[in-house]
Order: C-alpha cells, then sequence, then structure tokens
C-alpha cells in the first residue's frame, strides 16, 4: 500500500473509525438545528400537536365526550387541518400567514365540534401555535451584545 493512497490515510493511526486525518465529521443535530432555526418550527410544532390532541380526544370514551358534536365529520377535519397547517408552517415558511390565520380558526372552531377543543388544550396549543407563527420575521439578524458595546463605544469617541 503506498502512502499516498486513500487506504493508507483511511488507516492512518489516531484518527476514530479510520477518518482521514483532516476531516471533520458532520454532526446531524447539528444541520437539523441549523435547519430549524430558519423556519417557525416551535410555531408549527405546537399547532400540529394540538390537533393531534384534538384528535386523540375524539376517540375518548363515551362518559368522557362533553359535546354534542363528536361524531360528526367537522369533529376530525378541523383538528387534521390543524396539523397539516402546522406542517406546513414548518415546511413552507413562506406562507406561513395565510396557515396561522387557519390554523386560528379552526383551533377557534374545534371549541364547538371537538370535546370542548379537546379539553382546552389542543384549543389553546393552536391558539399559541397560530400566533407564534403569525409574528415570527424569518430575516431577522441575530443581535449581540458586544457588537452594540463596541458601537456605542465608537460613538462615544467619535463624538469627543
Amino acid at each position: 500500500m503506498a502512502p499516498g493512497t486513500d487506504e493508507a490515510v483511511a488507516e492512518a493511526p489516531g484518527t476514530p473509525s479510520g477518518e482521514p486525518a483532516g476531516s471533520r465529521r458532520r454532526h446531524p443535530w447539528r444541520a437539523f438545528r441549523r435547519w430549524r432555526h430558519r423556519r417557525p418550527f416551535g410555531a408549527g410544532l405546537a399547532l400540529a400537536l394540538g390537533g393531534a390532541e384534538i384528535l386523540l380526544t375524539q376517540r375518548a370514551s363515551i362518559s368522557v365526550v362533553l359535546a354534542a358534536g363528536a361524531d360528526s365529520l367537522a369533529g376530525y377535519v378541523l383538528p387534521i387541518v390543524m396539523t397539516v397547517c402546522g406542517l406546513l408552517i414548518v415546511f413552507n415558511p413562506r406562507q406561513r400567514l395565510f396557515y396561522s390565520v387557519i390554523g386560528v380558526l379552526a383551533s377557534l372552531a374545534s371549541w364547538v365540534t371537538s370535546n370542548l377543543g379537546g379539553f382546552f388544550v389542543g384549543m389553546l396549543l393552536g391558539l399559541v401555535g397560530s400566533s407564534l407563527a403569525f409574528g415570527w420575521l424569518p430575516d431577522r439578524p441575530r443581535r449581540r451584545r458586544w457588537l452594540r458595546r463596541s458601537r456605542t463605544r465608537t460613538e462615544a469617541v467619535q463624538a469627543e
């Protein structure tokens, strides 16, 4: 085996699991974190979880059912709409305003159609998630404290 071949690099001592000496492993959590921070992930997750919770309470026993509309079609359609809107907010953040308005309307309508909105929990999760998605700003740069301090110092020096 020649010292310049790939086999020699892969078997270089001191590298874990035969990785080349100059390469770094990619961390899938770091890529997921970067993807998640570029979209309203928490808002969509809250809306989707609210819809899923309302769907689960639809299947509750008859003694637990509070609203009369538990077996109607709207009792199943509205939580599905909430879940789909939550997923669409995450995967298509450019249309988040439309999806969040539909999510708020579906959450409020679940109060009447599905066991008081999934016993309040699903409805509140849907309302909070939709509100967070509506207020999310996509291209807002992160503020850094040290950057603000240095600007104020330079402005103070220039003013003197």
